[in-house]
């Protein structure tokens, strides 16, 4: 009889910026087909299509209200699994800093600081390739982290 213990399981891995930027690239499926459902609906509350001219007012709302959307898309994900359907196939989890479970306040912060992080031009993202721990402005704002699971 063997009374060794079992190994412990190989600890989570900080994600890469590639496996980030696969995840990011998958996660605009659903995104796109938000934003198209978001745009729908308010093009038939709204009458004519005046109020959505470019640089309007109407369309700075249609663009802040996709923002909001994808952003309760990204944070309901990472609030109840850690995953959005992107992040899934290359087994990348948002976790808190220690570990646990983040919770929402984090995740509307990361989610914010990633918006600005993608605006300069990716440079928040870049600066995972410099950071010993591998994380992006929005990881180190919001106290959370992105990791990537071993194999099952």
């Amino acid at each position: 009889m063997d009374n060794a213990l079992p190994a412990p399981l190989p600890a989570a891995l900080p994600a890469h910026l590639g496996w980030r930027v696969l995840a990011m690239v998958y996660d605009a499926m659903p995104n796109i087909a938000l934003w198209f459902a978001v745009s729908g609906v308010a093009l038939a509350v709204v009458p004519g299509h005046a109020p959505f001219a470019p640089w309007s007012l109407g369309q700075f709302a249609l663009w802040l209200l996709c923002w909001a959307i994808s952003g309760l898309y990204a944070v309901m994900s990472w609030r109840g699994i850690g995953q959005t359907l992107g992040m899934r196939p290359w087994r990348l989890k948002v976790l808190a800093a220690d570990g646990r479970k983040a919770g929402a306040g984090a995740l509307w912060l990361r989610y914010a600081v990633a918006t600005v992080s993608l605006a300069a031009a990716g440079l928040g993202f870049a600066w995972s390739l410099v950071d010993r721990e591998r994380r992006t402005w929005h990881d180190i704002a919001s106290r959370t982290v992105m990791v990537r699971l071993p194999k099952p």
